[in-house]
């Protein structure tokens, strides 16, 4: 007696087949998980565009030294003593002259009107230095000229400047009881400085009654590997009541409330958008198991097997889910080309970022897509797996 072997798997091609079949259906249901997807992979984007735009602010070789306990520039103070100890410590670089490369630096909130609205939000200014712009490679002027110390000029970031009215080369903004010319737009290669104005940072300190720097930056003299050992002369000095910080970890910190509120609050409105679409998913494919009972006790009787109906029917919904998956994730790319603001909850400024895309965030939202493929097509591949052979052909 010859045994005819059961075939094990339904072919790929014919599960393919059978979406462009019903291609108006497979084009809806595909569409409302793509929704789904864009949602979620722009949410993703935008926490790492946050992310990514407050990391590349700091340099790994730069130390940032605020008041013991200060989470942000704009709540700390370090008196002129004990900014006069930092410049002395060993480790810091030194330039021409051997004078320390050390930026003494104050960080205020101003309001300023925006061009969108019309509606005031707060920009960071910052008294700083021609030091603090050396420490600052990724910070070029495009136009105009650096401001002059010890006047009443200031620059303002690329973000400042397209965002926000009266911002423009050569208008006046009035703060601090002063007025003060814009003589220089600068570009920070889209990291956090493009939200800042900088101008002197001793006329700034007047102007706000300020009698205490808000933050030092320094150089490290053996890069990021002396950062532990200058850290560490710091603790030891009882005199300097201050924390240091590598710049790159500090920024970092500064991003990690905001960029993981937008992170949770988005993923959860993508998990309730998700229902939707899984529930699309499923009557979808209630339906072809519906329109291809025959089909089924057919599959049947050529001998596959429950388990092969069960994966073929399951198989359609995740190719159903990654057809949408790929397709938001291509409408979610467009959002590389736009860039929003948003206020920092750590500094309650207006912080300018662009949207970025990863492997990992494209890896997170087909995995998120093919999820609800799973939670979509499983009870009606499972209700496909159970018919009965004769009670499909008798339905056919």
């Amino acid at each position: 007696m010859t045994l005819v072997k059961r075939p094990r798997a339904i072919p790929l091609g014919y599960i393919a087949r059978n979406l462009w079949v019903r291609r108006v259906t497979t084009a809806l249901t595909a569409a409302g998980m793509a929704l789904v997807i864009y949602t979620f992979a722009t949410v993703q984007m935008m926490s790492e565009g946050i992310r990514a735009t407050l990391v590349a602010t700091g340099q790994p070789d730069n130390l940032l030294v605020l008041r013991k306990g200060s989470g942000a520039e704009i709540n700390s103070g370090i008196d002129r003593v004990q900014a006069a100890l930092l410049e002395t410590l060993p480790g810091v670089a030194r330039g021409d002259g051997g004078r320390p490369i050390l930026s003494k630096e104050t960080v205020v909130l101003n309001s300023l009107a925006k061009r969108s609205n019309g509606k005031p939000s707060n920009v960071s200014m910052r008294g700083t230095s021609v030091a603090g712009l050396a420490l600052r490679p990724q910070v070029q002027l495009v136009q105009g000229r650096m401001f002059r110390p010890g006047t009443a000029e200031v620059v303002v970031g690329r973000a400042v400047a397209e965002g926000f009215l009266g911002a423009d080369l050569g208008q006046t903004l009035r703060f601090g009881g002063r007025e003060w010319r814009i003589v220089g737009i600068f570009d920070a290669s889209r990291t956090g400085f493009d939200s800042e104005i900088w101008g002197d940072v001793e006329l700034m300190m007047q102007s706000f009654r300020r009698n205490a720097f808000s933050t030092v930056v320094m150089r490290l003299a053996d890069g990021p590997a002396g950062a532990a050992a200058v850290q560490a002369a710091i603790a030891a000095d009882p005199r300097l009541t201050v924390d240091a910080k590598v710049e790159t970890r500090f920024y970092e910190e500064q991003s990690e409330a905001l960029a993981k509120f937008i992170n949770v609050l988005g993923t959860a409105l993508s998990v309730i958008f998700s229902i939707g679409a899984v529930v699309g998913a499923m009557i979808t494919m209630f339906a072809a198991v519906a329109q291809r009972t025959g089909e089924i006790g057919t599959l049947r009787a050529l001998g596959f097997r429950r388990r092969a109906v069960l994966i073929a029917f399951l198989l359609e919904s995740l190719l159903l889910s990654l057809v949408g998956g790929v397709l938001g994730l291509l409408a979610a790319s467009g959002m590389q080309a736009v860039r929003i603001s948003t206020t920092n909850f750590q500094t309650f400024a207006e912080l300018a970022f662009e949207f970025r895309m990863t492997p990992g965030i494209i890896i997170a939202t087909l995995l998120f897509a093919l999820a609800m493929g799973v939670a979509g097509g499983f009870i009606p591949a499972w209700r496909a797996a159970r018919l009965r052979i004769v009670d499909c052909l008798r339905a056919a």
